[in-house]
């Protein structure tokens, strides 16, 4: 009888594993939800090694036993054959993803696939944490943010000499002007506070 119940758990879960891909919806979000990105890395890597400690800090403490035994049901089923590991590590990347998105506050959409065009700044940042060196980065950084800058500046200037009793021209000034000051707040700002989505129980729909 205990066989049985094994054998008709692991059928449902194998039922489970199937459906996943098929309903939800799909969205570019951060990389955190791509099959290149850090989340999944780290889960092919407990599951290449069946430790499954490394990838509980990419969620909170409280998920850690949904964590396990989504782990162990993966490790389980991934032996059958090749097509029941492909659906049990799809499986078991869903759900570490989709909780580590809840612990940051943020929506989840499904799984991403890998190669997507993240921008030049995501892979940057990446490319400084895993070599240690962040000049690349910050040459990246300060060449957009003063390219950006000099465009808004020159386009107050631009406006800046107009006639007195040139109500209209007085106006483009004072809209541009308005733009540029809140640009370079916006940017100061930002080097101040954390990033946002990185926070426990944030709840803006950005994330890592």
């Amino acid at each position: 009888m205990k066989s049985n119940r094994v054998i008709v758990t692991s059928l449902s879960f194998l039922v489970l594993l199937t459906t996943i891909g098929f309903f939800v919806p799909r969205q570019v979000l951060a990389h955190c939800d791509g099959m290149d990105g850090p989340v999944v890395r780290a889960a092919q890597k407990a599951l290449e090694t069946g430790n499954v400690n490394p990838v509980f800090i990419w969620v909170q403490k409280k998920d850690e036993g949904e964590i396990k035994t989504a782990f162990q049901k993966t490790l389980a089923v991934r032996k059958w054959n090749p097509q029941a590991k492909e659906l049990a590590d799809m499986y078991f990347f869903e759900t570490l993803v989709r909780i580590h998105r809840a612990g940051e506050g943020a929506p989840y959409t499904g799984l991403e696939p890998a190669g997507r065009d993240l921008g030049p700044a995501i892979p940057a940042a990446d490319k400084a944490v895993e070599s240690g060196k962040v000049d690349a980065l910050l040459k990246l950084l300060s060449d957009t943010v003063q390219a950006e800058v000099r465009e808004r500046f020159k386009h107050v200037m631009g406006r800046k000499k107009y006639q007195a009793d040139d109500v209209e021209a007085g106006r483009e000034f004072i809209e541009a002007y308005a733009a540029f000051v809140e640009h370079v707040e916006r940017i100061f700002e930002a080097t101040k506070g954390p990033a946002e989505g990185h926070s426990r129980g944030s709840t803006e729909t950005g994330g890592t």
